[in-house]
């Protein structure tokens, strides 16, 4: 089986893009995800479940996340909960869109510097 050039994926979907970076951290359940875009967008970026739960079954189709089996301890934890966590390739996915979104800002840098000085 070919292996698939994780720059096929970019630039990656907006709400794919902010599931995988809540994941880069370790495990994580839908809700603790909502949570944590909503919060580090200042509340510009909303992942409604549906949303979400759909982009979860995308992303574990496309295999760059996957349904953990490790659960925190019962007293700790919901049972109903699913967490989630990044695949070997959905960290290489991610990593490139990382490096495609530091040359654009590198590039708009670049103009802006010159847009100053003329």
């Amino acid at each position: 089986m070919p292996e698939i050039d994780p720059q096929s994926f970019l630039p990656l979907k907006t709400q794919w893009f902010h599931i995988m970076f809540s994941l880069a951290g370790g495990e994580q359940h839908g809700y603790g995800i909502m949570q944590e875009v909503l919060e580090r967008t200042s509340g510009k970026v909303r992942l409604w479940p549906a949303t979400l739960y759909g982009s979860f079954k995308r992303l574990i189709e496309a295999e760059l996340i996957e349904e953990s089996d490790e659960r925190p301890a019962p007293e700790l934890d919901d049972a109903r909960r699913r967490y989630y966590r990044l695949t070997a390739f959905g960290r290489r996915v991610l990593d490139a869109e990382c490096d495609r979104l530091q040359e654009l800002v590198s590039a708009i840098r670049v103009k802006q510097a010159m847009n100053a000085t003329s």
